[in-house]
């Protein structure tokens, strides 16, 4: 069963606050009640609420203190904070707005709009949790892996980066947004995530993989689609779980149908595969690895260049080449040339025959 979200009524007025109590039980949500500020803040001090309807005119700390009150506490969560006022006039929602009301009930009120402006307030909590559950995750498997320096700071900007020039290009207006670009910026560093389920005779391997552990070793991009597929299904409306399940399923597969894990070949493989796949290439490239020394931007280029058409969709090699000064920039600003051999991942020592595989 899920958890019902806990909001809390801070009401002094009996009646309004059981008209509220009983109209926010009806829509689904478990409610407490304080009968003044002080009782109000010391309860959201306790951490159990994620939302906050407070009346203005209260004794002792009135509802825009209160709210100033919350705001300025170091806590690990947004509160969404709700405003209860007969006061409709542009002075008070102006002072509201400046404590850090998210919005405001007029009096006498609706029960239908307490639960619209509720939604909304849920909704922005939820884009919240997205963020912190997938920050979480990519550190995971970080953690794991003892991946490479920045790599998965280096990789995400490659990613928005791509996706942002594309998003300029005709052929892409009804396929990438703002939207579109801040979820790969947020999803790309998921794209190993399957790694977490490789025994670690072979993640943890100090050398380099022989043939029957490399192959175990690419079961990292099933592994990491099919969890967020899981994951995905269950919860059909949130676009970024989506993109999470392409990305670590398709970023190692090749446009001429050479990649894995299932070959797809050209636009079958999704967008934000196709666009992860040259940022996770071009870091592996530019960065050091037990196998080989950084190599220069130039260097990366050429290879790069080598592979457009084959291990890279030809529109991302190009976006790639009108934003490569930017991709210098990130290569500069995130640089952990410094990070000792022995972080390197095997799976990175095993792409050291990337520069060959793109001949």
């Amino acid at each position: 069963m899920t958890a019902r979200l806990k909001v809390l009524v801070v009401e002094d007025d009996q009646i309004s606050a059981e008209l509220l109590t009983n109209s926010l039980i009806h829509f689904g949500y478990d409610v407490d009640v304080a009968r003044d500020g002080c009782e109000g803040f010391d309860l959201v001090r306790t951490g159990r609420y994620t939302m906050v309807i407070s009346d203005w005119d209260m004794p002792g700390i009135q509802g825009d203190e209160l709210c100033r009150k919350i705001r300025d506490r170091q806590c690990s969560s947004y509160v969404y904070f709700v405003l209860l006022t007969s006061h409709g006039d542009m002075d008070h929602v102006v002072a509201g707005l400046q404590a850090g009301a998210d919005d405001f009930l007029v009096k006498p009120f609706s029960p239908e709009e307490i639960q619209v402006r509720l939604r909304t307030g849920e909704r922005l909590l939820s884009l919240q949790s997205r963020d912190f559950m997938l920050f979480a995750l990519a550190k995971l498997t970080e953690a794991r892996d003892n991946e490479t320096g920045l790599h998965l700071e280096r990789m995400r900007e490659y990613s928005r980066i791509l996706a942002d020039e594309l998003s300029g290009w005709k052929d892409y207006k009804n396929d990438i947004d703002g939207d579109f670009v801040q979820l790969i910026y947020l999803t790309s560093p998921l794209h190993d995530i399957g790694k977490v389920g490789i025994p670690d005779r072979v993640l943890l391997k100090p050398g380099r993989l022989n043939r029957e552990e490399f192959e175990i070793m690419k079961e990292h991009a099933r592994l990491g689609g099919e969890t967020l597929a899981t994951v995905a299904e269950a919860h059909p409306t949130e676009k970024y779980l989506a993109m999470a399940r392409d990305i670590a399923l398709t970023h190692h597969e090749r446009f001429d149908g050479s990649g894995y894990p299932h070959g797809r070949i050209g636009k079958e493989i999704p967008l934000s595969g196709r666009i992860t796949a040259l940022a996770d290439v071009y870091d592996a490239l530019t960065s050091q690895r037990v196998y080989k020394p950084k190599y220069s931007h130039e260097k990366a280029r050429r290879l790069i260049l080598e592979g457009d058409g084959t291990h890279f969709d030809p529109d991302m090699v190009q976006a790639f080449l009108n934003r490569e000064d930017e991709f210098i920039h990130i290569a500069k600003l995130l640089d952990s040339a410094t990070i000792p051999a022995s972080q390197i991942s095997p799976i990175e020592q095993n792409l050291g025959s990337l520069a060959d595989a793109l001949h």
